[in-house]
């Protein structure tokens, strides 16, 4: 969403690096945000018809398909988003993403603020998309719970890429572990 200072970002050969966020969710690329990532004054269903405003056609089949996968927005289609549990409230949010059905998707801390218990349902939700339907790239504090539902990880120290190697490998990696899992 900024424009690089350095190098570029390149999605599937072309320059993306400051383009308009419109244009990168049509190129494929959706963004799940930490926080007030869902408009509090709409109901899910118009949460998920937002996510779906550049779509050309398909809107509602799409969106029928996402209350299939999840369930609890479905129990609660007319229910104000503000009214949701911090977790459903994260649901909320990566399906709205999805409504755009993104070849990747960014997501951004998908456990802050949430009880451990609400975390691993959503981290549930993301691996289950994840294995379905798109690549995620996954920001996360949790390094266990994150990179227990990754292929490939990177630790990064600082803003520098300090180990980076298949996510199974960095759990059992010694020196990660010290580090940064507390082990």
């Amino acid at each position: 969403m900024l424009t690089p200072w350095e190098g570029t970002v390149e999605y599937h050969g072309s320059e993306i690096g400051g383009m308009a966020p419109e244009d990168i969710v049509r190129e494929g690329i959706d963004y799940v945000p930490q926080t007030d990532n869902v408009f509090g004054s709409l109901t899910n269903d118009e949460n998920l018809r937002m996510g779906g405003v550049a779509r050309e056609d398909g809107l509602s089949e799409v969106i029928d398909q996402l209350y299939e996968r999840f369930s609890l927005l479905d129990e609660k289609r007319s229910a104000k988003a503000r009214t949701l549990s911090g977790g459903q409230r994260q649901v909320l949010a990566f399906a709205r993403a999805l409504v755009m059905e993104p070849d990747v998707s960014l997501v951004d801390e998908p456990s802050a603020g949430l009880a451990p218990n609400t975390a691993d349902d959503v981290f549930g939700h993301v691996q289950a998309v994840n294995e379905l339907v798109t690549a995620i790239l996954l920001v996360e504090q949790n390094a266990t719970k994150g990179l227990g539902i990754s292929d490939h990880g990177y630790v990064l120290d600082q803003g520098t890429v300090r180990f980076e190697d298949v996510a199974a490998d960095l759990v059992d990696n010694e020196a990660v572990s010290k580090l940064y899992l507390g082990g």
